[in-house]
């Protein structure tokens, strides 16, 4: 299994289940894909999944699998907000609740890692480079992969690979891999929006009598030209009550500005926040992140 996010962990969880022997590669250090969570000094921030509804009784049950790490999180319904940060609707249906694990978003697929984790099945800071035919068994298959401080080693042995991968970097490793795969031409199709996600944090409103600033909403969607999301972090379950916000920027915005210096990226989006907020105060702490590969617009 390429990609350890929630589609890679599930998937590989079933696997198991069904008396398999799965082995997952991941390029970044932990489980999680876009559900990670970032720590701070103040708290941590869900850089990428906000929240998660359950539709499905699948997902229901894969979720009763650990109880107590998913939680609702009453966000004061989601609010759609106009350009000038004045609420202008209800996003979403009353009835339908937003679930988030806890302490953060990341737990949820970490807590379905941990098996493969300690079976040695989850290798993580390695990036999967070719995939060819085993040299010792042509009938199955062998990674080459290469490690964070440029190592390079060959796995073998595989009956079946699976890519848990957006589309683009997923078309690009069957390419260099020349395999002649049905799965290039759909892939080809798909077309993924990229995201500039600012966290910050204002441990100045905690004193007595005040721990929120600005708003008294928790989570909104924005028609703002820059900001499409935003959410008050301490208002989650399982979190500090230190207030920090989490701000994604709009597809389009984060495609024009997609390249663009990060210091910059985060000056432009701390002045929208308070434009769509009210909040001037100064954060204590801001960071930001960029997905490449954020939200599949096409199909």
């Amino acid at each position: 299994m390429i990609g350890a996010g929630m589609a890679g962990i599930a998937c590989a969880r079933t696997l198991v289940q069904a008396g398999h022997r799965v082995t997952v590669f991941e390029k970044s250090s932990q489980a999680g894909g876009r559900t990670a969570t970032i720590d701070s000094p103040f708290g941590n921030f869900d850089a990428g999944a906000q929240y998660f509804t359950v539709r499905d009784p699948r997902f229901a049950r894969a979720i009763d699998t650990v109880p107590g790490v998913c939680k609702r999180w009453s966000a004061n319904s989601v609010q759609v907000l106009d350009a000038a940060g004045r609420v202008a609707a209800v996003g979403l249906p009353h009835r339908e609740a937003h679930w988030v694990a806890s302490p953060g978003m990341q737990s949820l697929v970490l807590t379905w890692a941990e098996p493969l984790r300690q079976a040695g099945q989850l290798i993580t800071g390695t990036r999967v480079s070719r995939i060819e035919r085993d040299a010792l068994n042509p009938s199955g298959w062998q990674l080459r992969t290469e490690g964070a401080a440029g190592t390079q080693r060959v796995y073998a042995g595989f009956d079946a690979v699976l890519l848990a991968q957006p589309a683009v970097p997923a078309q690009a490793l069957l390419a260099s891999s020349a395999l002649d795969t049905p799965l290039s031409e759909p892939l080809s199709t798909v077309a993924i929006a990229p995201c500039w996600t600012l966290m910050l944090a204002y441990p100045q409103a905690v004193r007595p009598g005040l721990t929120t600033l600005g708003p008294q909403w928790n989570a909104a969607r924005s028609t703002h030209h820059r900001i499409a999301w935003l959410a008050r972090e301490s208002s989650k379950p399982g979190r500090n009550v230190v207030e920090r916000w989490t701000v994604q920027a709009s597809p389009a915005w984060s495609a024009e500005h997609l390249e663009d210096d990060e210091a910059r990226v985060q000056a432009k989006l701390i002045k929208a926040f308070s434009e769509v907020t009210g909040i001037r105060a100064q954060p204590a702490f801001a960071d930001t992140r960029r997905w490449r590969y954020a939200q599949t617009t096409h199909p």
